[in-house]
């Protein structure tokens, strides 16, 4: 690393099971395919997590609550972080740490250990994703929401879900929190069934956030997340390759992350071949 500390960007849904966990990892998905660089997964849905599952690790070696040691006596480095989380065979600069197991734990994980495991995740990848699921009464999602420069409302068009959950967490207790409505950005997560028809604008207003994207849900996703392989799917399914690709770009806009493509666009003897091959002849 250079120095630098990471950036993050934490995804949290109002209603539990609407897709916010696969939003969140296909980002972390697209913004290290673009950047090539590390990017840390984080779980920190204290209460049901399902990323394990989701990308085919049925007994993780590793997981959250396995740390508390490490976190409880501040001793968790940047190397005992790599070693704990798991490198996504089919997405290389993704490293997860997988979520915590024990759910009947979550309300004794303490502000300062969530805090310990943020500094040590800043110092050990480019960029950090967070988890936190749809639950806020635990120190993990405030600690995240508080400390992070992205923070990432996932929803659905259905009225239950952005006008009576999404309000009550964003509209009256994030504010207790110091995090007003408008420093978040929406997702919107639309499956094959019908919500209602409300459009990104019309929750946007409601919710009084900013427009970041969409993530379209279908049978096909839903058979690769029971199945295990949604990191495969990310990385060879035309569809796939879409699944959050605008959002990841804003957010790596946003916190100056420049993609490989664009890397090499800019060096000076790239410009030159492109000049020898577009002008000054090629001999061909």
């Amino acid at each position: 690393m250079n120095g630098a500390l990471a950036p993050h960007a934490v995804f949290i849904g109002t209603t539990p099971n609407i897709g916010t966990t696969a939003a969140a990892f296909a980002a972390a998905c697209r913004i290290g395919e673009a950047s090539g660089k590390p990017i840390g997964y984080l779980c920190l849905n204290l209460k049901s997590a399902k990323i394990h599952r989701y990308i085919g690790v049925g007994e993780p070696l590793v997981t959250l609550d396995k740390l508390r040691p490490e976190l409880r006596s501040y001793t968790l480095t940047p190397d005992k972080l790599r070693r704990a989380a798991y490198t996504v065979p089919s997405q290389p600069n993704v490293q997860v740490l997988f979520g915590n197991l024990l759910r009947d734990q979550a309300e004794y994980f303490t502000p300062e250990e969530a805090d310990h495991l943020l500094t040590v995740a800043e110092q050990t990848f480019a960029f950090i994703v967070i988890d936190v699921g749809a639950y806020w009464d635990n120190a993990a999602t405030i600690c995240s929401i508080r400390r992070a420069g992205t923070r990432i409302l996932v929803t659905t068009p259905a009225l239950s879900h952005f006008q009576e959950d999404g309000k009550r967490w964003i509209g009256q207790v994030s504010p207790l929190f110091g995090i007003a409505p408008e420093l978040y950005d929406t997702v919107i997560i639309n499956g094959p069934w019908k919500n209602g028809g409300y459009q990104m604008k019309h929750i946007c207003k409601e919710l009084g956030t900013s427009a970041l994207g969409q993530l379209q849900l279908s049978e096909p996703v839903f058979s690769q997340l029971d199945n295990g392989s949604y990191a495969e799917w990310l990385k060879t399914d035309l569809e796939g390759k879409k699944a959050m690709k605008e959002p990841a770009n804003a957010i790596m806009r946003r916190h100056g992350i420049r993609s490989m493509a664009t890397s090499v666009a800019v060096q000076p003897w790239y410009r030159k071949l492109l000049t020898h091959r577009n002008g000054n002849g090629t001999g061909s």
